[in-house]
């Protein structure tokens, strides 16, 4: 029996926050969650939390920004009805495939800049932005304007179509301050927004869209949803927040708090040695390049060869879609081979990495999968596809695809997060769930 401890569930995944407090011998405290008519969230925690520690699970399945919300509100209870320590426990970390893009020579983090760019125009893809010696300037301005000169000579209208020069009315363009027609031709720098008045009704005119749109330099930013939601669960009043097979493990660098990044090894090593029959000549193969140090890890542990698929994704003219190359580095003729992965969404990948290890004459293929999340089509799409047997974790929420594809096994992760939390109440060292041997 563990004391001076509150176990809180959200509405995510309340099977598996009865099943570790079933472990941990702790009663699922009292709370209320649930939502007003216009779709706020309502929280209102029914045991006191004075002075305890505060553990809340909840994962990032199904409705996933619901349960962020729900997991921030309970958090800030927590906080506000003096708890001594709150913990956030997320078997599925929510928006962890969206990372922070990484900063690379081009500038990034950045959007793919659009296929009608010519080759010879500035794009993010070229020089840097910043001058220096020997690099090309920007096309705004040529190497002989100057930016004063260029600012100064810019016209400039006023509501009667009179250009204004320093302040002085042209009339379009045709005559000068002193009345003297003017012959110099249009600058390539001014476009025909400088020289024309438009009104607003001028935008419906598609020949002007072109004039208000952006340069093909302009560098569009992607939004880093990595750090927002770590900094949502810090200023929401989280003390710690422990997470299970995190998508990318940079994560754990965008909390000021104490992370900690469960592993599902030991539970797919376990099942490979139990239920697999020779699993020492089977192959273990990654669908991707991403996640090969994670199959590796699994084939050098139990002594097994390893296998990739590479993908290659290359955009398309012709539509928006990507086509994605598939080409596998191994051999795994007349062998039994093991997809590993660390989620699975719609499933698409996985399948075509299943279809292409049965074209290369593999006998049986398993996939063994952390977090099965199983988007729109993706049960259907297992069920017909070349998998013999696919396992998740319960990780989040498996009796219904269990129903709907008799392919699948689901494995329980609940130990592991009592194992953690016990220790994390009694501040003992967690490093022993990361010895799989």
């Amino acid at each position: 029996m563990v004391r001076n401890i509150v176990i809180l569930g959200g509405n995510s995944h309340p099977a598996l926050t009865e099943h570790i407090c079933n472990i941990l011998g702790l009663p699922v405290s009292n709370r209320i969650l649930s939502k007003f008519s216009v779709g706020e969230t309502r929280c209102e925690i029914k045991d006191s939390v004075r002075g305890k520690d505060v553990f809340i699970i909840q994962s990032g399945g199904g409705s996933v920004n619901d349960h962020l919300m729900e997991l921030c509100i309970m958090i800030s209870a927590c906080k506000i009805g003096s708890a001594k320590r709150v913990t956030a426990v997320l078997p599925l970390f929510p928006y962890s495939r969206q990372p922070d893009l990484p900063y690379n020579k081009a500038g990034a983090p950045l959007s793919k800049p659009p296929s009608e760019v010519p080759k010879d125009k500035y794009t993010f893809e070229s020089v840097p932005a910043t001058p220096a010696p020997g690099i090309q300037k920007t096309p705004g301005f040529s190497i002989d304007t100057d930016l004063s000169g260029a600012m100064s000579r810019t016209s400039l209208t006023n509501g009667n179509g009179h250009g204004l020069v320093n302040g002085t009315a042209r009339l379009n363009g045709e005559t000068s301050a002193n009345g003297e027609a003017s012959s110099a031709p249009a600058r390539p720098g001014l476009t025909t927004m400088h020289t024309q008045s438009f009104t607003t009704h001028d935008l419906q005119n598609p020949a002007l869209i072109n004039t208000f749109q952006a340069k093909p330099g302009y560098k569009r930013w992607v939004a880093q949803a990595g750090t927002l939601v770590a900094d949502l669960l810090t200023c929401a009043g989280a003390d710690h927040v422990v997470a299970l097979d995190l998508h990318d493990p940079q994560y754990q660098g965008f909390f000021d708090i104490p992370m900690d990044n469960l592993y599902g090894r030991p539970l797919l090593q376990r099942y490979i040695q139990q239920n697999i029959p020779d699993y020492r000549e089977a192959v273990i193969v990654s669908p991707d390049a991403g996640g090969a140090k994670r199959a590796t890890a699994i084939a050098d542990s139990l002594g097994m060869d390893f296998a990739l698929i590479h993908k290659e994704r290359r955009p398309t003219r012709i539509t928006d879609r990507q086509n994605a190359t598939m080409m596998l580095v191994g051999n795994v003729a007349h062998r039994i081979c093991i997809l590993i992965d660390d989620l699975v969404d719609t499933a698409n990948t996985i399948t075509r990495a299943a279809k292409l290890l049965r074209k290369e004459r593999a006998t049986t293929v398993y996939a063994l999968i952390t977090h099965g999340v199983f988007s729109g089509d993706a049960i259907q799409r297992i069920n017909i596809s070349s998998i013999d047997k696919i396992v998740v974790t319960n990780s989040v929420p498996q009796v219904e695809h269990q129903r709907q594809c008799p392919k699948l096994d689901v494995l329980d992760v609940s130990p592991i997060f009592a194992e953690a939390i016990r220790r994390i109440h009694h501040g003992e060292s967690i490093s022993v769930l990361f010895q799989y041997d």
